[in-house]
């Protein structure tokens, strides 16, 4: 990917590629600096040939020219999170053994120490982009290019190895799909250790030589100030991020609203995903945006894998059809072919598809069917249109001899007007095998009363999905992109319940 993308670069040079707290940089600039930091990780050598480089920088500027430089140097880019604590920043550094662990100024600590402790190269980004061009190796399009590590709901994390290749599948799926042209400016807001913001926004938005706008950090009312602007023409987000822009829309003036609403209504594209979208949110961001937000499926390891038509109905809910390039089916669990209408997991093949856990040999093996990446992801399929019921860990609970889907229980627990948001669990249990319990924030001036939703519950759905047990959390537990962690969630629901 890194010389695809070097290459198409050099077409769009005096174009404006990055704009960030830094400054407004064309791409020219980016491969200048991005050479800079290539040299600088080589210091004289030809070739890292594949070795991982570990890096934190915040969302922007110093960011990019470090990714690209990592690829251009011949290493594997390995970014760190940045609401990592010292004990996860370590866990990644010990399992990929890093040629070089880089930081910016403001993030040398705790990094510095760690790297030094175990006797691993450490420089800073501003010692990068200061450093002389030098001659850079050529990139084949196998070469290993990035580590991505997975949430680690069901384990330690895993480091997620994707190609040059890979990616610029994943790319170029979503560049036909999403309709991605040079006349683009998207703004991420986005975490930048995660696919979504990495290939979906600030990829794509660079191999087609658009601009990508990148700010340091969410802020809902920052992200309106931008929007009434009117000069973003794509965005995309996680549920959450949705949310908290619907919450400060109605704090706002009415003057105000009609300007947010207006620089919605002059985007040509607005995406949701790495979390279900409920269809409240959904249809609430419609009255106020005008935009029906496209939903798509992927994960770290396949990228995006379906989605929603850019052109055509999008079917709340729903997730869409295969995208290109992207082979999906779904399979039950001796792996044959379900009928259609009938649940089972979501399967893909394609050359989106990662090429293994980084040391991990056994754990890829285990992923694999034939040629097919097990996804652990249930869905339903009707006319070609996907519909995710959920992850089979967490998501799909078995109770009474039932399978119910949690995020079923959820969306139809969402429509009760006391609601704000909710999740829904299964916890172990002696009689039912898995308990169904909801976690639920409720609205200003509003109390849960357990049997009162039980008995409203019993009248939207059968009886062995109502939540047998229900408590009022002031915020749901959260990952760094939104996602509600269920694990997490679980511990809290037992140590109540205890």
């Amino acid at each position: 990917m890194s010389i695809s993308l070097t290459e198409r670069a050099g077409q769009f040079a005096q174009r404006t590629a990055i704009i960030a707290s830094e400054g407004s940089f064309n791409y020219q600039a980016l491969l200048d600096a991005s050479a800079k930091v290539a040299s600088f990780l080589l210091q004289g050598a030809t070739d890292l040939s594949q070795r991982p480089v570990a890096f934190l920088a915040p969302p922007g500027w110093h960011y990019v020219a470090l990714q690209w430089g990592i690829w251009r140097s011949g290493g594997i880019a390995t970014p760190l999170s940045l609401f990592h604590p010292k004990p996860e920043l370590e866990y990644v550094i010990e399992d990929t053994h890093p040629a070089v662990v880089v930081a910016h100024p403001d993030l040398v600590d705790p990094l510095k120490s760690i790297a030094y402790e175990r006797g691993i190269r450490f420089g800073i980004t501003t010692e990068a982009l200061a450093y002389h061009s030098d001659k850079l190796p050529v990139i084949s399009p196998n070469r290993r290019a990035m580590i991505l590590y997975t949430s680690g709901t069901t384990g330690k994390p895993k480091g997620v190895v994707t190609t040059h290749e890979n990616i610029a599948a994943q790319i170029t799926s979503l560049v036909q799909a999403w309709g991605w042209t040079a006349d683009d400016h998207i703004l991420n807001v986005l975490p930048l250790h995660h696919i979504h913001g990495i290939v979906n926004v600030i990829a794509c938005a660079l191999w087609v030589g658009a601009k990508c706008e990148i700010c340091p950090k969410f802020d809902a009312g920052e992200v309106w100030n931008r929007i009434c602007q009117g000069d973003l023409t794509v965005f995309m987000a996680v549920p959450t991020v949705y949310a908290k822009l619907i919450d400060a829309w109605e704090n706002a003036s009415p003057k105000d609203r009609s300007k947010m609403s207006e620089g919605c209504h002059k985007m040509r594209l607005m995406v949701s995903g790495s979390a279900a979208l409920p269809v409240s949110t959904l249809e609430r961001w419609k009255e106020i945006s005008g935009h029906v937000l496209l939903e798509r499926y992927g994960m770290t390891e396949i990228g995006m894998a379906i989605s929603n038509s850019l052109h055509g109905e999008r079917f709340p809910g729903c997730v869409g059809a295969p995208l290109p390039g992207v082979q999906i089916a779904l399979t039950d669990e001796t792996g044959g072919m379900v009928e259609p209408r009938t649940p089972g997991e979501i399967v893909v093949r394609g050359p989106n598809v990662f090429l293994e856990y980084w040391g991990k040999p056994n754990e890829t093996q285990k992923t694999f069917r034939d040629g097919w990446f097990l996804t652990g992801d249930v869905a339903v399929e009707e006319n070609g249109i996907y519909r995710i019921l959920g992850r089979s860990s967490v998501d799909i609970i078995k109770t009474g001899g039932y399978k119910v889907s949690a995020l079923e229980i959820e969306e139809t627990l969402l429509t009760h007007p006391d609601i704000k948001e909710v999740a829904v669990v299964g916890v172990p249990d002696e009689i039912w095998g898995e308990r169904v319990c909801a976690a639920v924030v409720m609205r200003p001036g509003a109390r849960l009363d357990p049997d009162s939703l039980r008995t409203w519950g019993k009248e939207r759905l059968a009886t062995y999905k109502v939540p047998k047990d229900s408590i009022a959390l002031e915020e749901l537990p959260r990952n760094a992109m939104g996602k509600v962690s269920k694990p997490e969630l679980k511990k809290i629901i037992e140590s109540k319940k205890g």
